[in-house]
């Protein structure tokens, strides 16, 4: 459904969705690559079992699923993938880091995608890029910024914030792998939209 070597990854806010499980079901089966599971206001224990049955729902539709900043309730579940505040990369030991086929970051300047990839991670998300209503008041960074940082790393970088079928384009154009999507996810009756 996407445009051929782009990843769109969907990043979660369920109280963004009237029904959780079935907005997710519905975001996965629409030919997203990703899923990044990011409810970091739950406590370890509800997030593994939110982990649990949204792995249940990505498995179900072929979607890739990342678990965020809870690694060993995304261990004892058998996923591999997570993603994480940089801080919490950086603090990370090697044996830890070793755990998991694919790390991924988020950042906010080339100097900490540079950080992030001698770190070890597999990708970056980049942002906020446009205007969004998830950082009210906060100026967006902007395509300069993504250009930047994409070509200070060798690992994919995906966009992240304000992000519109107008404007998904112009982040591919700046080198990103990809984009990544929240409220536009997380609201849609048909989440299929084409954005590349």
């Amino acid at each position: 459904m996407y445009k051929s070597g782009y990843k769109v990854i969907c990043v979660t806010s369920r109280k963004l969705a009237a029904d959780f499980p079935a907005q997710l079901d519905r975001v996965t089966r629409s030919g997203i690559d990703r899923v990044i599971l990011r409810e970091k206001d739950l406590s370890e224990t509800d997030y593994e079992h939110l982990l649990a049955q949204a792995d249940a729902i990505c498995r179900k539709n072929g979607a890739e699923l990342i678990a965020h900043t809870y690694g060993n309730a995304a261990l004892r579940l058998g996923i591999r993938r997570l993603h994480l505040p940089l801080h919490m990369l950086l603090a990370m030991g090697v044996s830890e880091k070793q755990k998991f086929d694919l790390l991924g970051a988020s950042i906010h300047a080339p100097e900490e995608a540079i950080a992030a990839e001698a770190a070890g991670a597999s990708y970056v998300t980049a942002g906020h890029i446009f205007p969004t209503d998830c950082k009210p008041g906060l100026p967006p960074r902007g395509i300069p910024f993504l250009r930047q940082t994409c070509q200070a790393v060798r690992i994919p970088v995906y966009a992240i914030g304000g992000i519109t079928p107008q404007n998904a384009a112009l982040c591919i154009e700046a080198g990103a792998a990809g984009i990544c999507l929240m409220s536009s996810l997380m609201q849609a009756d048909f989440p299929g939209i084409k954005y590349l």
